[in-house]
């Protein structure tokens, strides 16, 4: 049992994480790590340079924030404060096919990848370049970057509305394993978006395998998360078996009220395929979807607000 700690957090009402119940405690941290989380008479054996009482106060690990668009903004406002006033230690970027890196554009960014801003905000034609700006200006929170698959093919492809020949697979293929070296976590697409959508299931699985190589997740904006659904994660199921590698559905949900409640029917088969393979999901908070404004979306069945 340590004796001394930098910080230690005196009365806290612990939420360790595991799902049970919170205690009373004190936890004490040495550096960037927590060393100790006591309760009871272990408590006052542990003091602190710095103590802090955290009575009536919640203490918990930091939030995994696991679908996120920060990858700029990581580099732009690195104290991170919309996250780090929510508890949020941790961001992963580089969702639905969207990533910094490894492209850069003489013009305007087509949607959706202006989602994370303008020409002059991609300034990073390799991940390393990527990487190399984050350790020169670390944000105030760990990142975990996902190379996007758009952002493959628009380096790679003098034409992003068709699937892609053997010689773009194995441009995508290279950049992925200079991605993998300096440390991508993973690949994601976003099949939905016209700079995706030409991708067919061998494409991907091709460019996925890379990062199965070395251990490397594979999360998807699913091909259709209105009446094809199904289809969809039959799809994507089917892709992460093919290329051997976890999967993450990203932002789960069945849209379009001819859809609600069809849950029933997807966790149930994203279950089942759970006994076979790596498969997990992730969801968010609220009733609504945000993307790029798009024509083929605008319906009267449901309101659409514009902003910026």
């Amino acid at each position: 049992m340590p004796e001394r700690a930098d910080i230690v957090f005196r009365r806290a009402n612990i939420y360790d994480g595991s799902g049970a119940a919170p205690f009373r405690g004190d936890v004490a941290v040495q550096g960037d790590r927590i060393i100790g989380v006591f309760s009871g008479e272990d408590s006052v054996a542990v003091s602190g340079e710095q103590e802090i009482d955290a009575s009536h106060l919640a203490l918990a690990p930091g939030f995994i924030d696991a679908h996120t668009h920060d990858d700029r903004i990581v580099i732009d406002d690195p104290d991170m404060v919309p996250k780090i006033s929510q508890g949020v230690t941790s961001v992963v970027v580089g969702n639905c096919g969207i990533s910094l890196a490894p492209v850069t554009f003489d013009h305007d960014p087509p949607p959706p990848m202006n989602l994370l801003g303008g020409r002059e905000a991609y300034a990073f034609p390799t991940f390393a370049s990527y990487a190399h700006r984050l350790r020169q200006q670390p944000p105030a929170v760990n990142v975990a970057a996902l190379i996007g698959h758009s952002a493959l093919r628009l380096r790679a492809m003098n034409d992003i509305r068709r699937k892609a020949t053997a010689s773009e697979i194995a441009r995508m293929q290279a950049l992925a394993d200079e991605a993998v070296a300096h440390g991508a976590t993973g690949f994601s697409t976003g099949l939905f978006y016209p700079t995706n959508a030409a991708a067919d299931r061998e494409e991907v699985a091709a460019v996925a395998q890379r990062f199965a190589r070395r251990g490397g997740v594979y999360a998807t904006h699913m091909r259709d998360e209105f009446d094809r659904i199904l289809d969809s994660i039959d799809e994507t199921l089917v892709t992460a078996a093919d290329a051997d590698i976890p999967v993450v559905v990203s932002h789960h949900k069945c849209a379009g009220p001819e859809n609600w409640g069809r849950t029933t029917e997807t966790l149930g088969v994203l279950e089942a395929a759970a006994q076979k393979q790596r498969v997990n999901l992730d969801v968010y908070p609220y009733t609504a979807g945000s993307t790029n404004l798009r024509a083929d979306l605008v319906t009267a069945d449901y309101p659409i607000r514009i902003t910026w």
